[in-house]
């Protein structure tokens, strides 16, 4: 599936648009990671255990919307955009969001 951050995809029309897809992941780090990252700030530096687990969380939301829009019926995703948000002070919320289309090749 054609996955894009802009409106078009050069060599294609989009004939149908079916929509907003999006696949949502939320993510806690145990309190071990926690203590980790706490005292890795302290020192200051890239915290790579929250890295990680976004990274992580990345790849599954992306995962979870394009197997929303595939089950709409699009062979492609235009617009996509990811979006998070922290929940409390140990869950992270990922979205990964777009438009599902239909594309034809021009």
């Amino acid at each position: 599936m054609i996955v894009t951050t802009t409106d078009n995809v050069a060599g294609y029309k989009i004939q149908q648009t079916l929509g907003q897809c999006f696949g949502v992941v939320v993510r806690s780090r145990g309190i071990g990671g926690n203590m980790m990252a706490g005292l890795r700030s302290i020192v200051g530096g890239e915290i790579k255990e929250y890295t990680s687990m976004l990274e992580d969380a990345r790849r599954h939301a992306m995962d979870r919307m394009v197997s929303n829009a595939a089950m709409m019926g699009a062979n492609a995703i235009v617009v996509m955009r990811f979006d998070s948000s922290e929940m409390g002070e140990t869950m992270s919320e990922i979205v990964a969001y777009g438009t599902a289309v239909v594309l034809e090749h021009s």
